[in-house]
C-alpha cells in the first residue's frame, strides 16, 4: 500500500486530488495539510511514501519544504501547481513529477505510474533481509552479500563477515533484493555483480567468473544469455 499525503491550500484542488487518489488501488491517503508548517508536522508524524505538494502555500512554500525533505528516506515528491516557471527548481530536489494545473485524468494516470515505479524501486533497494544468528534475528543489508547458493530447501548467503542459512528458495530471495545488483549464474547460484573480478569462457558454452576474494563460480549454459546481457551493459 502506497501511503500519500496531500499538501494543498486550495480546497477545490485538494478535493480533486483526493477524489482521483481514492479511485487508485493500492494508494491510501493518510493525511492532508493546507500550509507548510502543518505539512512538516504531518510528514514527520505520518512518514508517507509520497507527498503531493503545491508550491505556493502559506508559511513555508513547497520548494523550501521539499528541500528540507531532500534526504535518504524522504517521501517521493510530486509537485502540483499552476506555476510552470518553477519546474526546473522542482526537479533540482528530485521530484518524480510536476503536475501543472489544470491537469487531466490521462496526465494524472501517468503521474501515478511514475509514483508506483519509484516507490517500488526504493522499497526493493532498501529492504533488508532478516537472518537468524543463534538466538536472535539480524537485519542484513543486501549490498553486503557476495554470492548465494541453494542447498535443498535453504539458501546459504555468503558475506565478507560470515555465512547465513535461510529457509527460502533462491528465486524467492532474489525477488526481495535489488534486481540490478544480482546476477543469476546457475540454477542454484547467484552473485553480487559488484563482486565480479573477471570472466573466463570455458568449453561447451559454460563460463567461470572470479570474485574479488578469489572465489571461482561456474556459469551454466542456461544462464549464459543473462551473463551476455550484463556484459553488454558494461561495454
Amino acid at each position: 500500500m502506497i501511503r500519500a499525503v496531500i499538501v494543498e491550500d486550495e480546497a477545490p484542488a485538494r478535493d480533486k486530488l483526493r477524489r482521483w487518489l481514492l479511485q487508485e488501488p493500492g494508494i491510501e491517503i493518510i493525511g492532508e495539510a493546507e500550509d507548510g508548517l502543518t505539512a512538516i508536522q504531518a510528514l514527520t508524524e505520518l512518514g508517507p511514501d509520497v507527498v503531493f505538494l503545491d508550491i505556493r502555500i502559506p508559511e513555508i512554500d513547497g520548494l523550501e519544504l521539499a528541500d528540507r525533505l531532500a534526504a535518504q528516506g524522504a517521501p517521493v515528491i510530486v509537485f502540483v501547481t499552476a506555476h510552470a516557471e518553477h519546474a526546473a527548481s522542482a526537479f533540482d530536489v528530485d521530484a518524480v513529477d510536476y503536475l501543472l494545473k489544470p491537469y487531466d485524468k490521462e496526465r494524472f494516470d501517468r503521474c501515478i505510474g511514475r509514483i508506483r515505479q519509484k516507490v517500488s524501486s526504493r522499497a526493493t533497494a532498501r529492504r533488508p533481509l532478516i537472518v537468524p544468528v543463534r538466538d536472535e534475528l539480524r537485519l542484513l543489508d543486501g549490498t553486503t552479500i557476495i554470492w548465494m547458493e541453494a542447498e535443498d530447501n535453504y539458501v546459504r548467503i555468503h558475506t565478507h563477515e560470515r555465512d547465513y542459512l535461510l529457509r527460502r528458495t533462491l528465486k524467492d530471495l532474489l525477488s526481495t533484493l535489488e534486481p540490478s545488483q544480482f546476477l543469476r549464474i546457475h540454477r542454484s547460484r547467484a552473485v553480487n555483480i559488484a563482486e565480479i573480478s573477471s570472466l573466463c569462457p570455458m568449453l561447451h558454452g559454460d563460463a567461470e567468473i572470479r570474485l574479488h576474494d578469489g572465489k571461482k563460480l561456474r556459469v551454466s549454459r542456461r544462464y549464459r544469455q543473462a551473463l551476455k546481457a550484463w556484459l553488454a551493459t558494461c561495454l
